[in-house]
């Protein structure tokens, strides 16, 4: 098995000790491929899977000719060219209700929305631009033939892709693969992530906390980002600063998981007995992301064979570690959980209501708040900035994303925007 070190080294802008935000995220998902395992579930518990199996139509979607609107059916022909059309009216054709009758030359039939278009129909007009009287309508000038119809396969045709494997099962998903009348689909496993926080200092909630000890959040924020990636969340607790007892949580922790998450411990004064540990364990690399918040990372795997769990290790402080993990941790599981394409962050741009300032060479993720002024959308910060201030997380719908090129924002300028309700 190739070394990740080597793997990496033949990248030209690998550089451990100040890597970009961009760069580390593409040689994160370049060096991952996605899990095995498939299982077939229930439509109604499909949300959020990952399709392992394309699905293909069965049938034409729709399954006939059908009318896109309530109002009246006929043939194209029969309307005039200048004036208002007079056709007899022969039948009514209902929604799961086909209509017997063939509509022939000055005939029209009543039609509701979704009704299967009878035999001679081509052409539907709304009833807004008709007026019917006793046995017969008459239509208003200017209809044109061809007009609110949905044709048989409009949508889908019988034997074609509906959805490629890959794709991850949302409502518009779910309701598509209902509309080809299938109950039951094939998806990837859901990824086993075990998680853990690390350190004397951290308290677990709803316990007492010790002179000096602060209480963890941590473990908290990653259960809920993964959750809410559909993830099967394990929650180690809190490991103490043993070297023996570190040891011995990743070594369950990779054999229960198909990724290991630590928070805390990966920073330089931290890393010592970490590194030498873990290169007994596997190969886990550190590396120095040139960003704030959130500088040290560690990435690499546990074990050394096909069984091996990937590992990523987060910053301790609390903002740091959500930072982390959006930017690199959440497009590593989406590529493991077989996510295909990987969606795309987009970077809005918005005008900032103050001004900002920040060193060259690094990308900052300040946390803001999106908000509507004078008929545009603006960004402003939610305040003090820190690692630990974790209501900065709480307060923002957003983060204002500062390019290692940029150094300083005039207010009204307009920044990049990644919103946050598109990342979690």
């Amino acid at each position: 098995m190739t070394s990740l070190a080597q793997q990496f080294q033949a990248h030209a802008d690998y550089q451990p000790d100040a890597l970009a935000v961009d760069a580390g995220r593409r040689l994160i998902v370049e060096a991952l491929s996605p899990i095995l395992g498939t299982e077939h579930i229930p439509l109604r518990d499909a949300l959020g899977r990952v399709l392992a199996d394309s699905v293909i139509s069965p049938i034409d979607v729709p399954p006939h000719d059908n009318s896109a609107m309530d109002g009246y059916g006929l043939r194209g022909a029969d309307l005039a060219a200048d004036g208002p059309t007079r056709l007899e009216l022969v039948g009514t054709a209902l929604a799961g209700q086909p209509c017997a009758a063939r509509v022939g030359p000055g005939q029209a039939v009543r039609i509701m929305t979704g009704a299967r278009l009878p035999a001679g129909v081509d052409t539907v007009v709304m009833q807004e631009a008709a007026q019917a009287d006793a046995g017969s309508v008459t239509l208003a000038p200017g209809q044109r033939a061809g007009h609110n119809v949905r044709r048989a396969g409009e949508d889908l045709k019988a034997g074609q892709v509906a959805l490629a494997a890959g794709r991850l099962i949302r409502p518009a998903e779910l309701g598509l693969i209902a509309s080809l009348g299938i109950g039951e689909v094939a998806v990837r496993r859901r990824l086993r992530v075990a998680f853990f926080s690390t350190g004397d200092e951290v308290a677990t909630p709803g316990g007492g906390a010790c002179d000096g000890q602060i209480y963890d959040s941590n473990r908290y924020t990653l259960c809920g980002m993964l959750t809410r990636l559909g993830c099967d969340a394990i929650d180690i607790g809190v490991v103490r600063d043993d070297p023996d007892a570190l040891e011995t949580t990743l070594r369950e922790a990779a054999s229960v998981a198909d990724v290991v998450i630590t928070s805390g411990g990966v920073s330089v004064g931290d890393a010592d007995f970490t590194r030498a540990m873990m290169a007994r364990l596997g190969e886990v690399l550190f590396w120095k992301i040139a960003m704030k918040p959130g500088r040290p990372l560690a990435f690499g795997r546990l074990g050394r064979d096909d069984r091996a769990a990937w590992m990523f290790g987060l910053p301790g402080n609390p903002v740091a570690a959500m930072v982390s993990f959006y930017q690199f941790v959440q497009p590593a599981l989406l590529k493991l959980a077989g996510v295909d394409p990987l969606p795309a962050t987009p970077l809005l741009q918005v005008p900032c209501a103050t001004a900002l300032r920040k060193p060259a060479g690094r990308t900052e993720f300040l946390r803001g708040v999106l908000y509507p002024e004078g008929g545009q959308w603006r960004v402003r910060t939610t305040g003090a900035q820190g690692s630990g201030i974790l209501s900065s997380m709480a307060d923002a719908n957003c983060f204002i994303v500062l390019g290692p090129q940029q150094t300083a924002v005039a207010a009204g300028e307009p920044v990049s925007v990644q919103v946050l309700d598109g990342l979690v």
